[in-house]
């Protein structure tokens, strides 16, 4: 599996090349959103190094100079993670691990997303996904260095390590795929339990609603404030990571159900889209998805792109939306009206104070009403 990185206040070197490669997200953005994923990780901050590349170097990320003050800084600030803004490959990790002190993890951006959702998964299919994903992730990483992992481990549900020597990686490999594969028949297994839950649904011709969007946009909040519904709803990143599912009524008797999905994040690891593949069939098969943003994020555009990535990638891209621009308790009255000039047709509410609820019900009853009928 990928580094443990749960021991609490291991102190964290940040580390990021900024390519300028992106025209919505600022490399500030992008390494301020590294640093939230690294306090979430119950992480300490101990510094950050960053460099201007037009990529990150295919070997040890940051040139040759930068890798020399990495490996200097490291030891100045006593730092026992170093955490990389990218995803880096095998042979990136390998050199960067062999520059630095063995006590020192080298954690990349996608590690330290599948760590979180480790800490935060709940429910068995939770679990499951998530363990698929760090197998997933760590197959083509494995290194002879590292400790063997043992049947014990494997036949778990967490605690799998690295290989012991290079003459245990093929067994590792081996152990592993069989891991994959039995991790994917239960996953599969619990698919289609909710396929058969999601005909039911569709059968009976209840309008089906699936909020989407940014982790932390208040996609919980809102469920629980449409629904009356008590699911745990935290101002942090990926706080909650099962669907849930809720009846709402409208006036007339008509009900439609409402179901919470994982949030999604910029360069989200495709092993964790594939691997929830079966739980985000959700927003596939929905009748509308209640995109909720976050209007006082600084990059809420960015962060719209980002979710618009996911929804072309799950095949959901053509699926009616309704904009919900939430927490509008936060910004000028001036600014919300702006942006719902951008954005016609879009709503502003603050799901927390319940401001915009009312439309918002009034909105979704008549979408609803529109999709009456044979199903």
């Amino acid at each position: 599996m990928a580094p443990e990185i749960r021991d609490a206040r291991l102190r964290a070197l940040l580390v990021g090349v900024d390519s300028g490669a992106s025209e919505l997200w600022s490399f500030d953005d992008t390494f301020d959103e590294l640093r939230r994923l690294a306090l979430t990780a119950d992480l300490q901050i101990a510094g950050r190094l960053s460099q201007k590349l037009p990529a990150p170097h295919n070997v040890t990320y940051l040139g040759k100079g930068k890798t020399e003050e990495l490996r200097q800084l490291v030891s100045a600030l006593e730092a026992e993670v170093v955490l990389f803004d990218d995803e880096l490959t095998p042979r990136q990790e390998t050199a960067l691990t062999r520059l630095l002190p063995d006590s020192v993890m080298v954690v990349d951006r996608t590690a330290l997303i599948l760590s979180i959702f480790a800490d935060h998964a709940t429910s068995r299919e939770g679990k499951l996904q998530v363990e698929l994903a760090q197998l997933e992730y760590e197959l083509p990483r494995l290194r002879g260095k590292w400790s063997h992992l043992t049947r014990e481990k494997l036949g778990g549900a967490s605690g799998a390590r690295f290989g012991a020597g290079e003459s245990q990686l093929e067994s590792d490999r081996r152990l592993i795929r069989r891991r994959i594969a039995l991790l994917r028949k239960k996953i599969e297994a619990i698919g289609r339990e909710r396929r058969t839950q999601r005909q039911r649904r569709s059968s009976s011709a209840v309008f089906r609603i699936v909020l989407v969007g940014y982790t932390n946009a208040g996609k919980s909040t809102l469920l629980n404030r449409l629904s009356s519904a008590e699911v745990l709803a935290y101002d942090k990143l990926f706080a909650t990571l099962d669907a849930t599912t809720r009846r709402i009524g409208f006036e007339g008797g008509r009900q439609a159900t409402l179901t919470d999905t994982v949030g999604f994040i910029h360069k989200l690891p495709h092993t964790l889209v594939a691997s929830f593949r079966s739980t985000l069939d959700e927003v596939r098969e929905a009748d509308l998805l209640l995109h909720v943003v976050d209007a006082a994020s600084p990059v809420m555009r960015a962060q719209i792109a980002a979710v618009q990535e996911v929804l072309v990638e799950l095949g959901a891209e053509g699926k009616p939306q309704l904009l919900v621009l939430n927490k509008g308790d936060e910004i000028a009255i001036g600014e919300a009206e702006a942006l719902k000039e951008r954005w016609p047709g879009s709503l502003v509410i603050s799901a927390l104070r319940g401001e915009g609820i009312d439309e918002l019900r009034r909105r979704l009853s008549v979408l609803s009403e529109r999709s009456a009928g044979p199903r």
